[in-house]
């Protein structure tokens, strides 16, 4: 638990305070991850039932904005240069990482994730690519996500008006924002509860089961409403710049602006 919330130098504090090889330290560290990772099924799920209009009502105290059951963004997480295929790592900042999808709900609680691709991978390519998207492009979904305009417009994803042209619109871009602003909490209280997040000393993989092990442990914290340290609440938010939509994302959104049209027409004219 203490590399998870320490990064990637634990691995020599412990080997040394306990006396342990560092490599002993890694293989546990591993074996844990890899087993901490298995549970991700169990442990993240999209809401269900009962679970659905709660979410809809936490999500409408929180912005103003009706029908939500999650809100999605991308995240990178640095990592160690692998062997081969290293330019697939780079991202537009330069540094290698893995680029990873999380969908959350009100409470902080992550609902859905993909843990996988590179950090050149596009955070709208890989929503295209996910189970997320063919579940939800097949069975419509009771309720919106909110994403940022780096996703397609579709019917169950809601992106903000590039550029409002009535008061409208302005207030659906408003509770549009305030909605969102829980995924972007999410990703900084992840990231300074398992302070491994900002730079994992691990090949691809290893960093892909770490990422889902902290998925995993950050659920189990949050629902038993583990407190976090002060430094924690009091460390300014992360906000990563969202990627430029793609061209699919621009031409995609027709039966998404319907809905997306009838939303302001009901709640904000």
């Amino acid at each position: 638990m203490n590399f998870y919330a320490s990064g990637a130098s634990f691995y020599q504090v412990v080997g040394d305070n306990i006396g342990v090889d560092k490599s002993t330290v890694s293989d546990v560290v591993k074996a844990v991850s890899i087993a901490l990772a298995s549970l991700v099924n169990q442990f993240v799920s999209l809401p269900k039932d009962v679970q659905i209009a709660q979410t809809k009502h936490k999500f409408f105290l929180l912005g103003n904005m009706p029908n939500t059951i999650g809100v999605i963004d991308c995240t990178h997480v640095h990592v160690q240069a692998p062997h081969e295929r290293d330019w697939e790592y780079i991202n537009r900042k330069g540094r290698r990482s893995i680029n990873i999808q999380l969908v959350g709900n009100a409470d902080l609680i992550i609902t859905n994730c993909v843990v996988k691709w590179p950090g050149s991978v596009h955070d709208a390519c890989i929503t295209r690519e996910s189970a997320l998207y063919r579940e939800l492009q097949t069975n419509r979904p009771d309720g919106i996500i909110l994403g940022d305009s780096a996703y397609p417009l579709l019917p169950w994803l809601m992106t903000p008006f590039l550029a409002a042209t009535t008061p409208a619109q302005a207030c659906f871009n408003t509770a549009h924002c305030k909605t969102r602003c829980a995924i972007v909490h999410l990703n900084g209280v992840l990231k300074r509860r398992f302070a491994c997040l900002n730079y994992l000393r691990v090949e691809p993989q290893g960093a892909c089961n770490i990422i889902l092990a902290c998925i995993v442990l950050h659920n189990i914290a949050t629902r038993h409403n583990v407190p976090l340290c002060d430094d924690v609440y009091d460390a300014p938010e992360l906000v990563e710049e969202p990627d430029q939509p793609l061209a699919f994302c621009l031409n995609e959104g027709l039966t998404g602006r319907i809905v997306r049209d009838a939303i302001v027409r009901r709640y904000y004219f």
